[in-house]
Formats: C-alpha cells, sequence, structure tokens
C-alpha cells in the first residue's frame, strides 16, 4: 500500500483537568494516541506525521519512546483541524498516494476499520472518504448528509447544522482517506467562514465535490470508533468500554 498517516493530537482538553495533551490521556494505562499509532501500524500504515500543539514537549517525550521513527509537526495556534493538516503540508508532500487523516483521541479507531476504508476507497475510487458511524445519540458529531442516491453532499458539524440536519445518526469520526493530491489542490482553500471561526478538514471534502471529483463514506461495524473523551467521566466510560468489550492497544509502550 503506498499510504501515509497524519495524526491530530494538538488537543489540549481543558475539561480534561490534566496538564498532559489530551491524546495522552490514558485508557488501559496506554495514552490514546498509542492506540490509535498501534492500529496504524497493524494496518501497515507506517510512515505518520504528529500534528503536535498544546504542551509539545510531552507529545515530543512520547515519540522519543517509540521503537521507530515519527515525523512531527507543530501547530503554533488551534485553529481547526483543517489548519492542523495544513501544518502537514510539506509532509503530503513528499508522500505521494493516499493518506488517512485521525485524531489522536479516538482510541477505537481499529486496524479492520482502517483497512477496510481504505479498500473501499480505492474500489470507489474516491478522491475523498470519510470514516462513519452510525449512532445512537448524534450530539456533538458532524453530520454525514447524504443526496436520493445515497452519495455524501457534505458533512456539517453540530454548530452549523439545521433541524433536519440534526436529526442524521450518520456521524463523521473525524477519520478520512485522501489521495495526497487531491487534498493538497483543495487544503489552502479551506476558510474560517463558519460560527466557530474554524478552518474545517470536512471542507476538504465539499471543495472537491464542488471540483466534481467523488466523495465516499465507509460506514464502520462499530460505533465505538468515533468515540473520545473530552472530560474524566468520558475518559472513565472509554475504560470501562475497553475493559467490557476487550480491546487493547496494541502498541507495546
Amino acid at each position: 500500500m503506498n499510504t501515509c498517516a497524519v495524526v491530530l493530537a494538538g488537543g489540549e482538553g481543558k475539561r480534561m483537568l490534566s496538564q498532559m495533551p489530551k491524546p495522552l490521556s490514558k485508557v488501559l494505562g496506554k495514552p490514546m494516541l498509542g492506540w490509535v499509532i498501534g492500529s496504524l501500524k497493524d494496518a501497515d500504515v507506517n510512515n505518520i506525521c504528529l500534528v503536535k500543539g498544546y504542551k509539545k514537549e510531552f507529545i515530543d517525550e512520547f515519540v522519543s519512546s517509540l521503537p521507530f521513527d515519527i515525523t512531527t509537526v507543530y501547530q503554533a495556534e488551534r485553529l481547526g483541524t483543517g489548519h492542523a493538516v495544513m501544518q502537514a503540508k510539506e509532509f503530503l508532500k513528499e508522500n505521494k498516494g493516499s493518506v488517512v487523516i485521525l485524531g489522536g483521541d479516538a482510541p477505537f479507531m481499529d486496524t479492520e476499520t482502517i483497512k477496510s476504508s481504505y479498500e473501499y476507497h480505492k474500489a470507489q475510487n474516491c478522491s475523498a472518504t470519510v470514516i462513519s458511524a452510525k449512532v445512537s445519540d448524534p450530539t456533538g458529531y458532524g453530520r454525514i448528509v447524504r443526496d436520493e442516491n445515497g452519495n455524501v453532499k457534505a458533512i456539517v458539524e453540530q454548530k452549523d447544522a439545521d433541524e433536519d440536519t440534526l436529526k442524521i445518526n450518520e456521524v463523521s469520526s473525524g477519520g478520512f482517506w485522501f489521495e495526497t493530491e487531491a487534498l493538497l489542490s483543495v487544503l489552502d482553500k479551506i476558510t474560517s467562514n463558519n460560527k466557530s471561526k474554524e478552518y474545517y478538514l470536512p471542507d476538504a471534502l465539499k471543495l472537491l465535490l464542488e471540483q466534481g471529483q467523488k466523495v465516499g463514506a465507509f460506514t464502520a461495524k462499530s460505533s465505538d470508533t468515533v468515540l473520545g473523551a473530552n472530560d474524566p467521566a468520558q475518559l472513565e466510560e472509554l475504560n470501562r468500554i475497553a475493559t467490557e468489550k476487550g480491546y487493547k492497544c496494541t502498541l507495546d509502550i
């Protein structure tokens, strides 16, 4: 596979009540970021770039403890997921092919989902593919909006969604496959013209659709792939789920 990964690991997570970057919060004793990297490595995605931000020295310390090399780039201001990926532009230019972009705080994004979504992405000849899941409570997630033929029309963030869109229960996991050249062609065209004044990575899909390119959505088998933690209670819930379902971090750290 001609693949690479960009993992977004710059989050502060103010509500976590921790002095560490949010992706280093632990599930079953292992940093959530380690879970994501382990799944990538097991999916044979070995060329990885981490976008660091808040307390970047802790991310550097974590990376230095790993038995393999990982590229890191620094996002000095946290201005959204699109802005984070912009910091990895040089990495993307050097690694043509397909790139998977994942959040570093989604520990249950498993190897099977990464592999299967890539196979779908290539088989459907997509320029971009969002990894989605169907959930019982979509509150807080970006909604997958499809047309009458089931094709992806847009991903709409909670803050920007109207009443009908808020009823959609298919949500974005925050994980995406892109053809690298296609992503680079629209990355600098993403704007912050939204309620949060942030650069949203899903806007890259809108721009690709406007170019007439194909955008797909791969629905993960488990809704757990979208789960993250924004506060200690949610982190405790992730630990409970991992224990009950036998989830394990496969990275030896």
